[in-house]
C-alpha cells in the first residue's frame, strides 16, 4: 500500500517510478480523491464546530424566553447534524475509494532496479558451477529411467487434471529429503525459527500480503471464503500483522516447508511437460520482518541462504537482478536463482527473493516501536523461496543423470535417505 501523503508531496517522483514499471501516470487522479475526501472532513468538522456554537446557544435563548431565537437555534443544530451525517458519509465513500485504488498500484522500485520491459532485460549479477559434460542427450527429469515409474501424470490427472503429479517410491521420498535438507539448514544454520502455518488463511491475509485484490484470479478460493495460500509468503508475514513490535525483537525470520496453491491464469501452453509448472507444489519458504535500516542487507543475507543450498546440492545456478517489467506486484527489489536443467539446457527459476519496503506493512498495521522513543514506524518485509521444492527435485534428477538410466544424487542428502547416494535405472535407491 502506499502512503497519500507521500504521493502529495512528490507527486512527480511517483509518478516517475510508476512509469519505470510501464505504468501510466497515477498521481493526478488519486489526488483528486484525496482532496475530495479531505473536503468532506474538513466541512464535517466545520459543520460540527457550528452545531456544537448553536447548541450551547439554545440553552440561553430558552432562558430568556427569545422563542423565535429558540426554534431557529434547534432548526440549525439538527440541519447541522444531517451535514455532518452527509459529509461523514462522502469522506467515507471516498475513504474508500482512495483505499481501493491505492492498493490496487504495484510498489515501485528501488533507484539500482534495473528498467526493462520484460525478462529478457534482467541483469545477470553472479554465476556458480559448470555445466557439467555429460556425453550424451540429456533428458528431461519426466524421461529419465530413474524417475519414470515414480512420477505419474496420468493418474493424477484422473484424480484432478491437468498440472498436477502423483510421486511415488523413490521419487517421493528424494523430494522429501530436499524439503527436509531445506528446512533443517535455514533453521541449525540460517537463524531462521521454523514454523507450520495454515495454508487456508482469511481474506485479510491475503490483502496484507498484496495478493489481492489485484490476483485474485490466480488463487484458489473456497465456498466458505477462505483462501488456498499461493505461497507461506502470506501465512508467515502476517504473524506480524496489527502489531507494533518492540525494535530489539527484530528482525523475525522464519521458515516453513507447506503445500502452495496456484491456479496458473495465464499461464496455458507454458511448462506443460514435466512437474515445472503445477496447480499444486511444495515450497521451503523464508520471510523476514526488519527494521527498514537493515532490510537491504538482510535482502542479501536471503539471498546467499537459498543460493547456499544449491551449492551443497551441487547445482549449477545464476542470480539475476529483475528489471522493472518483470517485478512481482510488491516488490521493490527482486533477485532471481535460476537452476541448470540439462533437460532443457537452460537454466530456470527456482527461488524469488524479494524486499517490498513497508508496502505490505501499511496494508496489514505492522510496526515497530523504536528503542529511542517516538511513533511507531513501519516494519520492512522480505521474502524467498528457500527453495522451490519440486522444482529443485527437477534439477537434481536432471544434473544428476547418468548414460544408464540411473541418477547419482548429491552427497548431501545421503543422511536423509539412509546413505544411499544413487537411484537405478529401475528407481531403486542404492
Amino acid at each position: 500500500m502506499h502512503d497519500i501523503k507521500a504521493i502529495r508531496e512528490t507527486p512527480e517522483a511517483f509518478d516517475a517510478a510508476l512509469a519505470r514499471r510501464g505504468d501510466a501516470p497515477m498521481s493526478a487522479s488519486l489526488l483528486s480523491i484525496d482532496t475530495a475526501r479531505r473536503a468532506a472532513i474538513q466541512a464535517a468538522e466545520t459543520a460540527q464546530a457550528e452545531a456544537n456554537k448553536a447548541a450551547k446557544e439554545v440553552g440561553a435563548a430558552k432562558g430568556r424566553g427569545d422563542e423565535d431565537e429558540f426554534q431557529r437555534l434547534r432548526a440549525l443544530v439538527a440541519e447541522k447534524k444531517a451535514d455532518i451525517a452527509r459529509l461523514n458519509d462522502e469522506a467515507k465513500a471516498e475513504d474508500v475509494k482512495l483505499t481501493d485504488a491505492l492498493a490496487r498500484i504495484a510498489n515501485l522500485p528501488y533507484d539500482d532496479v534495473p528498467d526493462g520491459g520484460g525478462e529478457e532485460d534482467n541483469v545477470e549479477v553472479s554465476r556458480w558451477g559448470t555445466a557439467r559434460d555429460m556425453g550424451f542427450p540429456a533428458k528431461e527429469h519426466f524421461e529419465i529411467p530413474a524417475v519414470t515409474g515414480g512420477m505419474d501424470f496420468d493418474t493424477a490427472a484422473k484424480m484432478s487434471g491437468s498440472r498436477f503429479v502423483l510421486l511415488s517410491g523413490t521419487v517421493a521420498r528424494v523430494h522429501r529429503a530436499l524439503a527436509q535438507f531445506m528446512l533443517d539448514l535455514h533453521t541449525t544454520e540460517n537463524g531462521m525459527t521454523e514454523c507450520n502455518p495454515p495454508v487456508l488463511v482469511r481474506e485479510d491475509a491475503m490483502y496484507g500480503t498484496d495478493k489481492l485484490p489485484k490476483f485474485g484470479e490466480e488463487s484458489y478460493q473456497t465456498q466458505e471464503g477462505m483462501w488456498l495460500v499461493p505461497t507461506s509468503e502470506v501465512s508467515l508475514t502476517y504473524i506480524a500483522a496489527n502489531h507494533v513490535i518492540e525494535e530489539s525483537y527484530l528482525p523475525r525470520r522464519y521458515a516453513a516447508h507447506t503445500l502452495c496453491f496456484r491456479s496458473e491464469a495465464g499461464s496455458a501452453g507454458r511448462d506443460t511437460s514435466g512437474m515445472l509448472r503445477q496447480h499444486q507444489f511444495e515450497k521451503v519458504e523464508m520471510v523476514a520482518v526488519t527494521h527498514p535500516d537493515h532490510s537491504d542487507a538482510e535482502q542479501k543475507r536471503m539471498l546467499r541462504c537459498a543460493e547456499d543450498i544449491l551449492e551443497r546440492l551441487e547445482i549449477p545456478y545464476r542470480t539475476v537482478i529483475l528489471c522493472t517489467g518483470d517485478m512481482g506486484f510488491g516488490a521493490r527489489r527482486t533477485y532471481d536463482i535460476e537452476a541448470w536443467l540439462p533437460g532443457q539446457n537452460a537454466y530456470r527459476e527456482i527461488s524469488s527473493v524479494s524486499t517490498t519496503g513497508d508496502f505490505q506493512a501499511r496494508r496489514m498495521n505492522a510496526r515497530f516501536k523504536p528503542t529511542e522513543g517516538g511513533k511507531p514506524q513501519f516494519v520492512h518485509t522480505l521474502n524467498g523461496s528457500g527453495l522451490a521444492v519440486g522444482r529443485c527435485l527437477i534439477a537434481v534428477l536432471e544434473n544428476g543423470q547418468q548414460a544408464d538410466g540411473s541418477i547419482t544424487l548429491p552427497s548431501a542428502l545421503a543422511a536423509y535417505l539412509g546413505g544411499k547416494t544413487q537411484i537405478t535405472p529401475e528407481g531403486v535407491l542404492a
